[in-house]
């Protein structure tokens, strides 16, 4: 017999009925997977990350947040049916996202939103909205600073200039706008529109640099339209874009390393390529699950790949490693910063930086981790009423990592 140990446990739903259910994650063979068995329907087993030792070293970076000061929701029966800003939240906002609508202008056979096919209408008010929005620069102690109108297709709506406009009178100082991008193809005007109202950043659907590939996830051959769309964005004056491919074993995971070629070429408009793992949430048979998942691993050794060793997966970090940088600025200042306690898990990240004619990753130039490591010790000094040490002790790291 093989004795499988636990990493740990948590909870999970059975994906037939739903019901909240224990669930552990393990390790076996150097991956690792969640395996959790409903009463009722049985086991379930699925791959989490592709490689253990990547997920080990993530877990190094976990940071648990000490959440919101005023919850929206009480504990009542537990998650996820207590879900809301609720009392066991860790986190303070980050990108806070307000889906303004489910309807959406295109039928994607790979559709996270699962719009248009809900059978209803989703789509609240503008005063739901502005409510919504008040609601998160409430929060303390770190209030909203920024956030996504999605949905849906957020540009179905004809009123969307106006929720940007309501989202800048509320404080906010970063708002942009999950979209597919069809309408800021069809219009230069459009996209002028929404620069003039204060939107920051297009979150660009962006699946490769193939029709074929489009076809697949989005049933027509988009991508001149994507192209287009950045083309109008570029003439209107807006310089941040994000494409955000997703990305499917076998449909477009040939394409990463070109991706970022092709954002690095239109740096003056595209600032970040986000690339998300096709989310598989039990809406199709597990066969067919096994043969479209990819994990974040799989993700950053096909970039590793792909862009022929410029960029490694070891140039890759959790979000929460820039903890100890708002926690040290913060302290120094005397007011708090968004710290991005997300879990270790969810995402990875770099920076690339130009250098001459081409892009390299920042982890050419600095030891990311003892430069973190003495941001703690800025954060200690401050916290300690010596200020003015502190900003020593950063300008120092600052030359020094």
């Amino acid at each position: 017999a093989i004795l499988v140990k636990p990493i740990k446990s948590t909870r999970s739903l059975c994906p037939e009925c739903l019901k909240v259910i224990d669930a552990a994650i393990y390790e076996e063979e150097g991956k690792v997977y969640l395996d959790k068995e409903c009463q009722e329907h049985g086991k379930f087993t699925e791959l989490y990350w592709s490689d253990f030792k990547e997920y080990a070293r993530a877990q190094r970076y976990a940071v648990v947040g000490d959440g919101t000061e005023k919850p929206q929701t009480k504990t009542v029966h537990g998650h996820p049916w207590d879900c809301g800003l609720c009392p066991h939240h860790k986190s303070t906002p980050s990108l806070a996202i307000i889906d303004v609508t489910n309807r959406c202008n295109l039928r994607c056979p790979i559709c996270f939103a699962n719009s248009n096919v809900t059978g209803s209408v989703y789509e609240p008010t503008k005063a739901q909205i502005g409510a919504m929005l008040n609601m998160l620069r409430g929060i303390r102690p770190m209030p909203a600073d920024a956030i996504q109108f999605s949905g849906g297709e957020p540009t179905v709506r004809d009123d969307l200039p106006e929720l940007v406009q309501i989202a800048k009178a509320e404080g906010f100082d970063h708002v942009e706008v999950n979209s597919n991008g069809i309408r800021f193809a069809e219009s230069l005007d459009y996209c002028k529109e929404l620069l003039d109202v204060g939107v920051s950043t297009i979150y660009l659907q962006f699946d490769g640099l193939s029709p074929e590939t489009y076809i697949t996830t989005r049933g027509l051959p988009l991508l001149e339209t994507k192209i287009k769309a950045i083309e109008n964005c570029r003439r209107a004056g807006l310089d941040s874009i994000v494409l955000v491919p997703t990305v499917v074993k076998g449909v477009n995971d040939d394409q990463l390393g070109a991706i970022v070629d092709f954002a690095s070429q239109n740096f003056d408009v595209i600032r970040c390529v986000n690339f998300q793992p096709v989310s598989i949430t039990g809406r199709i048979p597990y066969e067919k699950r096994r043969e479209m998942r990819i994990t974040i691993p799989d993700c950053l050794q096909l970039i590793e790949k792909q862009t022929q060793g410029r960029i490694k997966a070891s140039d890759f970090y959790p979000i929460p490693v820039v903890v100890p940088v708002a926690q040290a600025v913060g302290a120094i200042k005397g007011r708090r910063y968004p710290e991005f306690t997300v879990h270790e898990h969810c995402g990875m990240a770099t920076f690339l930086l130009k250098d001459g004619g081409k892009f390299v990753p920042i982890t050419n130039y600095a030891d990311v981790d003892k430069f973190m490591q003495a941001m703690g010790q800025v954060h200690e000094t401050a916290t300690k009423g010596s200020r003015r040490k502190a900003q020593v002790q950063l300008l120092s790291a600052t030359l020094r990592y």
